[in-house]
């Protein structure tokens, strides 16, 4: 995951995500990763726009925050169905993060 942050920060920060930024992120936060990983996240996001990817993400996570209507005198069962509605809303808000990278 701190890849994947430190990803973005490159991003943020108007640099070009590569191995070499990469790997001077991970030695400034002395972190514990495998040269692989580098590689491996840098392949992976090769074809990635990232800034598209964190405009779906936002998107998807704003959907799953909508407020529930308060007027309403739903009963047990309707509140159980609202939350595994609330439930599959975060799985795939869960998974459109997932997919960014």
């Amino acid at each position: 995951m701190e890849l994947i942050y430190a990803a973005l920060t490159l991003h943020e920060a108007g640099k070009e995500v590569n191995e070499d930024n990469l790997e001077s992120i991970v030695d400034a936060a002395d972190l514990d990763v495998e040269d692989s990983e580098i590689a491996a996240l840098v392949a992976a996001l090769e074809d990635v726009d990232i800034e598209e990817a964190m405009e779906t993400a936002v998107a998807a996570g704003g959907a799953a925050a909508a407020p529930a209507d308060s007027g309403s005198d739903d009963s047990e069962e309707d509140d159980e169905e609202e939350e595994e509605e609330d439930d599959d809303s975060e799985e795939e808000a869960a998974a459109g993060l997932g997919s960014m990278f």
